[in-house]
């Protein structure tokens, strides 16, 4: 028997994996049917029962799967830690239902039970998703793939009658819903506080966390953790996914990239907790449900809300604006110059501590923050300034007349500012808004906001590169040179294909929707492209009321402006081939 299980851990551990798999889909299915599908009372006093006793088997299953292949292994191995997390996450949850103390009360709710089960499932399929060494896909195809398929995932939970209290949504709505929360976008057809259950709320909150940093960097983030180890080949993967040149270094890229999302979202959510009144939620729970939801939507730059009228209803709560406000700053800046700028201060900390306590001199290091993370700041900074500064002009005398003293106008005016670029918060109503500010936050909602940021847009180097060269080719010069640095040719060439791609795009969507939506007016209608384009999520009102046509226009607009025109071309028509000869050169009269 001993010898079995030995032989079983040793050389059929995928076969196991497998089966926890499938064991795994088989108890989530039963607790989706359960929170989703199922609206009859007593068969749901049923499946809570059943639900429990799935828990509990997980439970079994998870300890002997992990105690065994450490008395296997003769070692604790990295693949070992997360069952041991599973493990203590299971024993807590158990000894907090059967034995009940007073500081675990908040453990017998069921919910606990729910997500032990589903974080079992997500880590088993982790592991079977990390499947690069059997065949290798072209990871702008498996890019574009994942986000296609977390949107049909999505389409059909929104779709389930216990999504919304009366009529369940139809396909083309569930359908423009969950692109919109996994392109991040915001733009809703439906009133989420109102047409959405809790549970739909909790489908909307996965959908717009996987979706805001891809569910590739979530699956390999688990997959690693629960499995061990990448191999040489998902090394590669991965490192041409996240635009990464070191191979070796991309494991750690991956971890800090997840870690800064939940670090950011953590801390934004203890700050909107105790920024909201306790009176205006039913119980501490449904506030700290508030807090975590606007705390991931704001960081991810999602733009959905869940309170009344959205954040309009919110307009005079100045500390909850700039809490909110510099969540989707941070979340627009992107990953690597976070990472820069953390490298950054640990470096002078630690310059500044050897030479206090330790009499050493400083270390001083060339470009310690990087020529694109220089140019992002410089850009972003600039935008934000210019974005509030008119926005606050602009607006004094009409929809910042509302709010008493300068510093409620400031604020909001940098909350208006900020947002406009990306996040899709609005605490105005944009129908109300001058011409002038509309047209602007159309130029701020299309140059978005910075690359590998969980913002859209064309972004703001794509941007900063297309108008220094045209400042540049007006002085006469060859080269464009930004901060003592040439830019390269080919990056000047991408920036102008990108904008090139990004007015086609705009130009189709603008025209397919005066046809199928025309009696709405073209400024409206240019709005909501250029919105669902730059994964804003402003509008003018128009969402609700377009038609099934309109809506799965502004649908193909949103995830275009997610994935990106260009990638979708490199994914459909790259050529690999390479040629060993070049052609003549020629110049082209302009």
């Amino acid at each position: 028997m001993l010898s079995d299980i030995k032989y079983i851990f040793k050389y059929r551990e995928k076969v196991i994996d497998r089966v926890m798999l499938y064991v795994s889909l088989t108890c989530a299915l039963v607790v989706l049917f359960h929170l989703g599908y199922n609206t009859d009372k007593a068969t749901a006093r049923q499946f809570t029962v059943i639900t429990e006793w799935l828990f509990y088997g997980l439970f079994v299953l998870s300890i002997s799967r992990t105690v065994l292949s450490i008395w296997v292994a003769k070692r604790v191995a990295m693949g070992h830690y997360g069952g041991l997390i599973l493990m203590l996450y299971f024993l807590v949850v158990a000894l907090a239902r059967f034995v009940g103390p007073d500081m675990l009360f908040f453990l017998l709710q069921e919910e606990w039970l729910y997500l032990g089960i589903f974080a079992v499932f997500l880590t088993e399929l982790s592991k079977n998703s990390l499947f690069f060494d059997n065949f290798y896909f072209n990871p702008t195809i498996l890019f574009v793939i994942s986000f296609l398929g977390l949107i049909f995932i999505g389409t059909l939970l929104l779709m389930l009658p216990r999504t919304t209290p009366g009529q369940p949504l139809t396909v083309v709505d569930a359908l423009f819903m969950a692109t919109s929360a996994v392109c991040i976008t915001g733009l809703s057809v439906v009133d989420v506080s109102v047409r959405l259950t809790g549970f739909g709320h909790t489908v909307l909150l996965v959908l717009i966390q996987v979706g805001g940093l891809g569910i590739m960097t979530f699956t390999g983030f688990f997959g690693y953790f629960f499995s061990g180890g990448f191999s040489y080949k998902n090394q590669l993967m991965y490192s041409e996914m996240l635009g990464h040149n070191k191979v070796g270094s991309v494991i750690t890229t991956l971890f800090k990239i997840v870690f800064i999302t939940l670090f950011f979202e953590a801390v934004g959510a203890v700050l909107i907790y105790f920024s909201m009144d306790a009176n205006d939620f039913g119980s501490s729970g449904e506030r700290l449900f508030f807090a975590l939801f606007h705390s991931i939507s704001a960081f991810c730059n999602a733009g959905f809300s869940t309170a009344p009228e959205g954040l309009l209803s919110l307009r005079f709560n100045y500390n909850l604006q700039l809490i909110l406000a510099m969540l989707f700053i941070m979340g627009g800046l992107g990953f690597s110059i976070v990472l820069n700028t953390y490298a950054f201060i640990k470096r002078w900390i630690i310059n500044v501590v050897k030479r206090v306590f330790y009499g050493r001199p400083f270390v001083y290091r060339a470009w310690v923050i990087s020529f694109n993370s220089r140019l992002i700041a410089w850009v972003s900074g600039i935008l934000i300034v210019c974005g509030s500064l008119a926005t606050f002009m602009l607006e004094y005398d009409h929809t910042l007349a509302e709010h008493q003293g300068l510093w409620g106008k400031l604020v909001s005016a940098f909350f208006t500012g900020t947002s406009a670029r990306t996040a899709g918060f609005n605490i105005a109503d944009m129908r109300e808004f001058t011409f002038p500010t509309i047209m602007l936050t159309m130029l701020l909602m299309w140059i978005g906001a910075s690359p590998g940021s969980t913002g859209g847009g064309i972004k703001t180097t794509t941007f900063a590169i297309a108008f220094l060269n045209v400042i540049s080719l007006a002085r006469g010069k060859d080269d464009l040179e930004i901060f003592k640095r040439r830019i390269s040719a080919d990056t000047v060439s991408k920036a102008f294909a990108i904008i090139m791609l990004s007015l086609l795009v705009l130009g189709v969507a603008v025209f397919a929707l005066t046809i199928t939506d025309g009696d709405k007016g073209l400024l409206d209608i240019a709005f909501e492209c250029f919105s669902a384009y730059a994964t804003c999520g402003l509008s003018l009102g128009i969402t609700p009321q377009l038609s099934d046509g309109g809506k799965i226009i502004i649908t193909c607009t949103m995830f275009i402006g997610r994935v990106g025109m260009l990638t979708l071309l490199v994914a459909l028509i790259k050529n690999m081939k390479n040629r060993n000869f070049s052609y003549p050169e020629e110049k082209v009269l302009f």
